[in-house]
């Protein structure tokens, strides 16, 4: 039998190497993804990757081009789009560090996976998550923890 460890002592050394600026800047901006891509477009474009272009001259802010996976004939929409997407972008972040997009063609036929059946947690379940996350202070850090924790629970049953 697997004996649980709390999560605030596993996601330090799990994310400690691992994310580091860029994955960091991934990551928000795949957590605002629907809010820089629209509701609609934000189901066929994902963000795959940024690159990082050191400065010309000392001083100089570095800037970034960001990646996204789209069909052709959405990536031909977002193209259009490409100015107020970078907008969007920088407003996340409080300055102009993403400079560029670049769109990826992928295949049209990626349509989204159906979801997995998900059996809710049992109380046993929930009340050990909570006693794991009843340190954390951050409302938006302990939801996306005990989204993270319910979602060790099913994969566990599963």
């Amino acid at each position: 039998m697997c004996a649980l460890k709390l999560i605030s002592t596993a996601v330090p050394k799990v994310t400690d190497k691992t994310f580091k600026r860029k994955y960091i800047a991934l990551g928000r901006i795949v957590t605002h993804w629907k809010d820089i891509m629209g509701e609609k477009m934000a189901a066929y474009a994902q963000p795959l990757k940024i690159h990082y272009r050191k400065p010309k001259k000392p001083g100089d802010k570095p800037e970034a081009t960001l990646e996204i996976a789209a069909s052709s004939a959405h990536a031909s929409l977002l193209i259009m789009q490409k100015g107020l997407l970078l907008e969007r972008i920088n407003q996340i972040f409080g300055e102009r560090w993403v400079s560029d997009i670049k769109f990826v063609h992928t295949p049209a036929n990626n349509g989204e996976k159906p979801k997995k059946q998900t059996k809710p947690l049992t109380e046993d379940e929930k009340n050990s998550l909570s006693q794991m996350l009843e340190m954390v202070e951050d409302p938006a850090i302990r939801e996306r923890l005990e989204r993270m924790g319910a979602s060790l629970f099913q994969d566990l049953k599963s």
